[in-house]
């Protein structure tokens, strides 16, 4: 499967029901020994800006757990694998910040003030209604799209130069 097919995979993904997170790893899972189900249940938790939190964007973890799935290191005393996988993620966070505003999921969804943000654990009904009045779909593109991006430079020269 072609890079740009995995970002429409990942937007199909969330149009079906599944939340930002789990929408954009599911996507690309395969890629690293993941199964649709699997990766599914992984993201499953990062949903609503985590737990629906309001905290960090799902769609944004997403990129977080694919850059560790790509890159991260599997030595607890490898530091500078540690380090490498942390500058990756950094710069492709920086990317989705640039392109989106936030990394926040209350603040992309334009939510006030912390308790309502976080009034409730209870999942949002998909409807009509919803998926009109709600960005996450074009986050959830933005994210698997920079992800995709990122393997995509990656297969052609280094990704970023040792001074970044």
């Amino acid at each position: 499967m072609e890079l740009d097919e995995r970002v429409n995979r990942a937007v199909e993904n969330f149009m079906s029901g599944y939340g930002c997170c789990q929408s954009v790893v599911a996507a690309f899972a395969d890629l690293y020994g993941l199964d649709d189900e699997l990766a599914k249940k992984i993201g499953a938790g990062f949903g609503g800006g985590v737990g629906r939190l309001r905290m960090m964007c799902g769609a944004v973890s997403g990129i977080v757990m694919l850059t560790g799935l790509d890159c991260g290191q599997t030595e607890g005393s490898d530091r500078d694998g540690k380090s490498a996988c942390y500058k990756v993620v950094q710069q492709l966070l920086a990317r989705s910040e640039a392109e989106n505003g936030s990394l926040i999921c209350a603040e992309i969804l334009g939510l006030k003030g912390y308790e309502k943000a976080r009034s409730s654990y209870v999942a949002s009904p998909r409807t009509a209604e919803y998926y009109k009045k709600r960005p996450c779909a074009a986050k959830v593109e933005s994210a698997a799209r920079i992800f995709a991006n990122y393997l995509k430079e990656k297969q052609h020269e280094p990704l970023f130069d040792e001074k970044s």
